[in-house]
């Protein structure tokens, strides 16, 4: 799909994120006003909340954009979401006979500050890189025994907390925990040593389930995607995991970008999932090219310092697809809901400088990284901001999400203090 053209100019620059072929969804506010839903469409903002209350976008005999997240418009339906994209363009498009109309509805993207784009129903996070569950695993069992009996058959996943979710943006403070190391018998409440991330992308679920769908059901019942970082407590989690898995360890935050990219955005990047060793189940099956070719990347900034990429690698890296995460986790008859959230689970290529996690990247802590600065990291330190970025490449433009980005607070001296 080559490049549509904006009368926005900084739309067409084939390296921007946010052209025409892309229209993603966020939620802004500029200064002390109220959150409104807004599409980005290069260096600007259009508010659709205000577009919406002046007649020029009407898709409901309801309002759709009166509320600050996009969960009113999902619940419409596919066949609503389209009509929206296609007022959408008409609206930006080259030669709009509503230009004058629309212009004095963008703001730029500099002067706004971007909140959550949905309210968060419930959060899945999956693991199901294998990659990153062979490194994992390889450094705890060795590769003779890195991946369990299930992984090759099943996206393993766990329920997770929608209630720290959070926006690109959000300062993340370092957890405390129960830590327990091998040369003492018992463990002690201390702040996280081994915090780290976890490079993933998130599925919005937009249309809602009661019973098993099929992995083209669930594929059709996806909104769109956002970066993802599944910040994780790696010396709580290895405390506290068996025998049934993470808990505090994963419950700290959750950032995820600010830009709902659409299905509809990313059709043109497409592919298929890697070769299997064993035939999945029927219910799991592919039914066709269900990932997508998107460039993701690591940095870290050490504070007043610049960044450093320390990763760099692509969704396509993935074992299981969102529809089949999706798919599965209704076998059991588990309802989904609309704004429902799935993660990916962490997305690392095959050589160390595409791992999506400083556990894999240090190997554990036994490996230090040098950033550019000179210092090294085995994990993330106080100070630190992470960026997420992602962005599909295709012939003359890009399809980007905007980075995720969190800073590490030190941990609370005293968190019972009041």
């Amino acid at each position: 799909m080559p490049l549509k053209f904006s009368w926005v100019t900084s739309a067409n620059d084939a390296k921007h994120p946010f052209p025409l072929n892309n229209l993603p969804y966020g939620v802004f506010s500029i200064k002390d006003d109220e959150p409104k839903c807004g599409v980005a469409i290069g260096d600007l903002i259009l508010n659709v909340t205000e577009a919406e209350a002046r007649g020029i976008i009407s898709l409901s005999d309801e309002p759709l954009f009166d509320l600050p997240f996009w969960n009113p418009l999902m619940e419409q339906g596919p066949a609503v979401w389209a009509a929206l994209r296609e007022r959408l363009t008409e609206l930006l498009a080259e030669g709009s006979v509503e230009q004058e109309r629309v212009e004095t509805l963008l703001v730029p993207q500099a002067d706004v500050e971007m909140h959550m784009p949905f309210a968060v129903s419930e959060y899945t996070d999956f693991y199901a890189g294998r990659n990153h569950a062979f490194n994992v695993g390889t450094m705890f069992r060795g590769p003779e025994n890195a991946l369990p009996p299930n992984w090759l058959h099943i996206p393993i996943g766990y329920n997770g907390r929608a209630s720290s979710v959070v926006v690109s943006g959000t300062d993340i403070r370092r957890p405390w925990g129960q830590l327990k190391s091998p040369d003492h018998d018992k463990p002690a409440f201390l702040p996280c040593r081994r915090f780290d991330i976890e490079l993933e992308m998130g599925a919005i679920v937009g249309t809602p389930s009661d019973g098993p769908i099929s992995v083209q059901e669930a594929d059709d019942h996806i909104f769109g995607y956002v970066l993802l970082n599944d910040w994780s407590a790696r010396d709580i989690q290895a405390w506290e995991y068996q025998p049934l898995g993470p808990f505090q360890a994963k419950a700290t935050a959750t950032s995820i970008s600010p830009w709902i990219v659409t299905k509809p955005a990313l059709e043109p990047f497409r592919c298929d999932t890697p070769e299997r060793e064993f035939e999945l189940l029927d219910h799991l099956k592919d039914c066709g090219p269900m990932l997508y070719d998107i460039d993701l990347e690591v940095t870290i900034a050490p504070e007043g310092k610049p960044e450093t990429t320390i990763a760099r690698t692509n969704y396509n890296q993935m074992y299981y697809s969102a529809a089949q995460q999706l798919a599965h986790h209704t076998t059991s008859g588990c309802p989904m809901n609309v704004g429902d959230l799935l993660g990916s689970g962490t997305i690392s290529g095959a050589s160390k400088p595409e791992r999506g996690s400083l556990l894999e990247l240090s190997w554990g802590g036994k490996e230090p990284m040098t950033l550019a600065t000179g210092e090294t990291r085995n994990f993330i330190e106080d100070g630190d901001t992470l960026t997420l970025k992602g962005a599909a490449k295709g012939d003359g433009y890009t399809v980007g999400f905007g980075d995720c980005v969190g800073t590490v607070l030190p941990a609370l001296e005293n968190p019972y203090a009041r």
